[in-house]
């Protein structure tokens, strides 16, 4: 079967992956309502493309906190890579490091920081976390991984609680015995890891704006915060120190019935006004998806399902397809719309539709 788009990766995950772990990377929280508008909202969105602008030479490169990549699309942080192809979450640094884009590995990781270091020295890498109860832990991961090399650190902020996902609850669903989330180990032991591997109600509800200093305290590492979808909290987030924002609402995963992130991103990049990079995740199935998002003010996406589904397909070889499809498209779209820099790109380029 030729795979020609995201859309083939997706077919083959679902047809091929245990129903127990597709259901868990496809789930939304409650109607799935959030879930599916990510996607719908692109359609909503229309080109103004322009013509005879002499796009022979292309260059689709940018870069983010001041590092280049290859295209404006990294992997977002997702949990449990080994559900998907056995390498895990190895397979997917390598995968990023071939094609010269940012990972972002997450504190639910099947396979430990060093490893994922190790299996791409050199690749541009970020760290996800999550903020446990248990403090301690999560600063020894903040503190390992600027000593590993990661260049950003990414706070998750739309995680007080674990939103709840019907076909997780119906399958009962827990990590396979030979599973481990390797960054936790030890952190919770003898406790009952029923809940995604921990045990149920190990993440810190009572995080604030105020613990953005204490991570300060503890790194030096540039600090993203993801999970923003308005105004105000772009607004805060600026204004406690942070260095990137990624709109993003978990996939659908957490609070349903919020806005799309392409529809929350307009209204964050406004209030941010260039201080920070902005970024998005959620709903980027095409080419052409991410050059609507770049056109409303993102420096760059991030993709999460899709990583998956090519890791599902392949493994390395599975995702760097993913990539590479996206790379083409993406090219593609932005020299039919009379692009041949990331930097001509702007609100110019699209309206938005009343579909």
């Amino acid at each position: 079967m030729a795979m020609v788009c995201l859309s083939d990766f997706e077919a083959y995950a679902k047809k091929y992956l245990p129903k127990i772990a597709w259901d868990y990377f496809a789930a939304g929280a409650d109607d799935c309502t959030t879930r599916d508008e990510n996607i719908l909202a692109y359609k909503r969105i229309r080109f103004r493309p322009r013509m005879l602008r002499d796009v022979s030479i292309m260059d689709i490169r940018t870069k983010i906190l001041g590092s280049e990549i290859s295209f404006p699309v990294g992997i977002a942080p997702t949990g449990f890579h080994q559900l998907a192809w056995p390498d895990g979450e190895k397979s997917t640094a390598r995968a990023a490091r071939a094609m010269s884009t940012c990972y972002i590995a997450s504190t639910y990781s099947t396979c430990t920081l060093e490893e994922i270091s190790a299996a791409a020295p050199g690749g541009l890498r970020w760290f996800q976390l999550y903020i446990h109860r248990n403090r301690a832990t999560s600063q020894q991961l903040v503190r390992q991984a600027e000593a590993l090399g990661f260049r950003g650190l990414v706070l998750t902020a739309d995680l007080p609680y674990t939103g709840k996902r019907r076909d997780d609850v119906r399958n009962g669903f827990r990590l396979p015995p030979h599973m481990k989330l390797k960054n936790l180990e030890g952190a919770f032991e003898g406790d009952d890891c029923s809940e995604y591997g921990l045990p149920p109600n190990s993440l810190d509800p009572s995080v604030t704006w105020n613990d953005i200093y204490w991570l300060r305290s503890l790194t030096r590492l540039p600090i993203i915060i993801k999970g923003i979808l308005t105004r105000e909290d772009a607004e805060l987030a600026v204004r406690h120190g942070v260095q990137g924002i990624i709109v993003s609402n978990h996939g659908g995963r957490q609070l349903d019935e919020g806005p799309a992130t392409i529809d929350a991103l307009v209204e964050v990049v406004e209030a941010v006004r260039g201080r920070v990079e902005v970024y998005v995740d959620g709903g980027i199935r095409k080419g052409s998806d991410v050059l609507k998002a770049l056109a409303l003010g993102a420096k760059c996406v991030f993709i999460g399902r899709p990583a998956l589904w090519g890791l599902a397909y392949k493994g390395e070889e599975g995702l760097q397809d993913v990539l590479r499809i996206l790379q083409d498209e993406f090219r593609l779209s932005m020299a039919l719309a009379g692009c041949a820099n990331v930097s001509e790109i702007g609100p110019h380029l699209v309206q938005l539709s009343k579909l």
